[in-house]
């Protein structure tokens, strides 16, 4: 009975310092993924200037690999909201909303497959997965959230947007082809893209993490 009524606070401050650690992880890689937002570039062969790559999802896929897909989600928010404070909305939160939901659809999926086993294979197969939520994700969030909400903010028609498709793909005349064949391609590209640095860096990061 002794070595119980010892035991259950050291326990209980064992649990309290690793929650403070993990909560202390997810701020870092939040703050990290934020910065990252930053530094953006177009694909200008895939889609028009207004879409932008960075690799904001790297330090969020590498803490939902560490820690799981629901501090993958929790990242993935933090720094949504970080991002909020630096540069204000113009959609009424509509965009952040959006890049909230394309990015757990990559994470989420990713660090679920890579928990139940972690090795080489079901970080691949969470990957590709993960992309492929993303892509699908982005293409009818665009198509039915996104385009519209950033064409009634700015002033601009759609008709401006498929054309500015067009210019890259003859193909793209409407606004299902324009998600199709931009929006989608290039988001394939950006997740294909942040896997393989994801890849690259995870047990380097991942083993800071643990120390």
């Amino acid at each position: 009975m002794k070595t119980n009524t010892m035991s259950n606070p050291q326990n209980q401050a064992t649990q309290g310092a690793a929650k403070t650690r993990k909560l202390v992880q997810i701020a870092m890689l939040a703050g990290l993924a934020a910065v990252l937002m930053l530094f953006e570039f177009p694909l200008p062969f895939l889609a028009p200037g207004f879409y932008e790559l960075d690799f904001s999802e790297v330090p969020v896929l590498i803490g939902s690999f560490a820690m799981g897909p629901l501090a993958g989600a929790c990242i993935e928010l933090v720094k949504i909201l970080i991002n909020l404070v630096l540069n204000g909305t113009d959609t009424m939160f509509v965009g952040e909303l959006a890049n909230l939901i394309m990015g757990c659809a990559l994470v989420v999926p990713a660090g679920y497959i890579y928990k139940r086993n972690k090795n080489r294979k079901n970080a691949f197969l969470g990957l590709a997965l993960g992309t492929v939520f993303m892509t699908v994700a982005a293409t009818f969030l665009n198509a039915y959230v996104l385009l519209p909400a950033y064409g009634k903010a700015f002033g601009m028609s759609i008709d401006v947007i498929i054309g500015a498709g067009a210019a890259i793909n003859g193909a793209i005349d409407s606004l299902f082809k324009f998600c199709l064949l931009a929006v989608a391609p290039f988001n394939l590209i950006k997740g294909v893209m942040v896997s393989v640095v994801t890849l690259l860096l995870y047990k380097h990061i991942s083993g800071l993490l643990k120390n």
